[in-house]
């Protein structure tokens, strides 16, 4: 059925060039195949729109939501969108809140929900997942084989978006970028071809696809390494951001990434809420075992936390408890900047300088309604950077000379007019966080001389991606770019961080 569905609108498109402009990718996935399609009057639209993390993407409305459940289908949609110039937009789990990155106004919308294998392979230990699942789906799928994969820290996050920006999560210092697990992937290239790509077939581009976004191509399955996988301890713990405690905290979070134990994960978080009238921190801590040895964690915990949720509990119960941090019904921003680990000498004044610089900048906006303001601090020891390397690699390509960590910003707000606003006060938090990067590098407290990538995943949509990897890793996406979309297919009809042009 499915390739019956390919070669019709394959074989058709010739004849019917002249319809495909005319009606459009809805009318003609529509009329000449049997993919699942939804329009503005369905409950199927409706529901699906809901799925975004930020109301922004909710707001914009394709012209049609389109569910192929097929490779193959999808690329009959990708031959038919080859026949006209409509915009579109690929979907996973709407995580992304970046407008027109996985979301599209007036243009098709190909959802991936359908996309949703789980295949454990007991006898190679690899996972076949689709990118229509949600991490906490694929955790719940694989609970009972006492294996699962690297992927995300919070269970409702997409796995397709996920792999393609690399994917930090809390089995990162243990395994590596989620995307080091992947050893091939099911691609429908811009000229509707279908290729399997890994470190034997086509091995620049499945390089490229490990934290190339979606420039290359629609990602339609994974082949993921499986790892044994038992009972974890997690949960969060919950402090008031006195001066206090903030300070020890920013002292235990160093402290953790210069000497993190290699299957411990956490996500330090503080949050303004209310107006900012409620200072909270929020801390997200793994386990990957039944109880952390002593020492582990200690450091935090010793602070004396107001809430303390975490236990011996299943995987797939962690990703799914963690979900609760998925704020619905506001319009949610995300940005984010690379910080090298300062000495324990320097750590108190610099890490004190980026939590006051992002307290400072969220008190000009604190009268926004709705405003939460967030920040957190996600350790990228080197353990990282040599797991990842003796993966085959990824794009962002970190070195093992520093130890570092990535700190995420959110904005979150109730109303539409009120992104340009929040626009400008993220731009001026990450815009600040480099400048006092800088200022202390001239001042020989932080080292200078060192790679600092973004992450992408928490990208906030003008920041230069590409532009900060490294210069043979930006010609390589380059040159692949130009081997599998020389049209320029990906780059001009879709959002995203694109790629910058070769000089």
């Amino acid at each position: 059925m499915a390739r019956s569905t390919l070669a019709k609108v394959i074989l058709g498109a010739s004849a019917l060039v002249t319809s495909v402009a005319a009606q459009g990718t809805c009318d003609m996935v529509e009329n000449h195949t049997s993919i699942s399609l939804s329009t503005s009057l369905s409950l199927d639209y409706t529901e699906e729109q809901s799925h975004y993390w930020s109301t922004s993407c909710s707001n914009l409305k394709p012209s049609c939501i389109l569910e192929p459940s097929t490779t193959e289908e999808v690329a009959a949609i990708v031959s038919i969108l080859r026949g006209n110039n409509e915009t579109f937009a690929v979907k996973s789990g709407g995580h992304n809140p970046n407008n027109y990155f996985a979301s599209v106004d007036d243009g098709p919308l190909i959802s991936t929900k359908e996309l949703n294998e789980v295949t454990f392979d007991a006898n190679t230990k690899t996972v076949r997942v689709g990118p229509g699942n949600r991490w906490d789906e694929v955790g719940e799928q694989l609970d009972d084989t006492g294996y699962t994969v690297v992927g995300g820290r919070i269970g409702n996050v997409g796995v397709g978006g996920y792999l393609l920006g690399n994917g930090l999560s809390f089995m990162s210092t243990e395994y590596g970028w989620a995307a080091n697990s992947m050893i091939e992937a099911t691609v429908v290239l811009a000229n509707a071809s279908i290729v399997t790509v890994s470190n034997t077939s086509h091995p620049d581009l499945w390089l490229a696809l490990k934290g190339g976004g979606n420039n290359f191509g629609i990602v339609t399955s994974y082949l993921l390494q499986a790892y044994p996988q038992g009972d974890v301890w997690g949960g969060n713990l919950e402090f008031d951001a006195t001066p206090e405690t903030t300070a020890a905290l920013l002292a235990a979070i160093r402290n953790f990434t210069e000497s993190s134990d290699g299957k411990a994960g956490i996500i330090m978080t503080a949050e303004r809420t209310l107006a900012t009238l409620v200072d909270i921190w929020v801390i997200f801590l793994y386990y990957n075992g039944p109880e952390p040895p002593q020492g582990v964690f200690d450091s935090f915990l010793d602070i004396g936390p107001t809430i303390n949720s975490c236990k011996t509990q299943r995987y797939a119960d962690l990703l799914s408890g963690n979900n609760w941090a998925v704020l619905s019904g506001s319009v949610y921003t995300i940005g984010t900047e690379t910080i090298p680990l300062p000495s324990v000498e320097d750590g108190p004044e610099i890490m004190q300088s980026i939590y006051d610089h992002w307290v400072n900048v969220s008190d000009t906006a604190k009268f926004v309604p709705g405003l939460i303001a967030s920040i957190a601090f996600q350790p990228m020891p080197k353990k990282i950077a040599q797991l990842a390397r003796s993966k085959g690699g990824d794009l962002l390509d970190l070195d093992d000379d520093i130890d570092r960590i990535v700190v995420e910003l959110d904005y979150s707000f109730l109303f539409p007019s009120d992104y340009d606003r929040i626009d400008q006060t993220m731009r001026e938090t990450y815009g600040g966080f480099g400048d006092i990067v800088t200022r202390y590098q001239q001042s020989g407290q932080l080292p200078s001389d060192v790679y600092l990538p973004i992450f992408m995943n928490d990208g906030f949509y003008p920041q230069d991606y590409f532009g900060r990897l490294r210069p043979e890793k930006l010609q390589l996406a380059q040159r692949v770019q130009a081997e599998v979309d020389p049209d320029g297919f990906w780059k001009d009809r879709t959002g995203g961080f694109k790629i910058p042009q070769a000089a």
